[in-house]
């Protein structure tokens, strides 16, 4: 089965700080990890894939299902949203194909 995928691209002045609080966040919890560009997160019910690039931060989940997917979405946005307070970010999904 092919896994659902949405992606999303933030514009932030400080994609590396918000890509390393979502890492770091849920490392306490399930498996986790990043550097300075890049990081990834692996939730039961799907992934986050991270990357920071110039002032954009790049979120790609993926899912078995519309489902899951939906759920990885709104995990990920909700964090964002709570740690990037002093900056509101817009988060909008694009999901692939699939």
């Amino acid at each position: 089965m092919t896994p659902r995928t949405s992606l999303a691209r933030v514009a932030t002045a400080s994609p590396a700080r918000y890509l390393g609080q979502l890492c770091k966040h849920f490392a306490h919890r399930i498996p986790a990890a990043h550097d300075a560009e890049s990081g990834w997160i692996e939730f039961p019910f799907g992934r986050c894939d991270l990357a920071a690039d110039g002032e954009v931060l790049a979120m790609s989940v993926a899912a078995a299902n519309d489902e899951d997917l939906a759920r990885m979405e709104d995990v990920i946005a909700r964090h964002l949203v709570r740690f990037a307070f002093r900056e509101p970010p817009e988060i909008v999904w694009q999901r692939g194909e699939g």
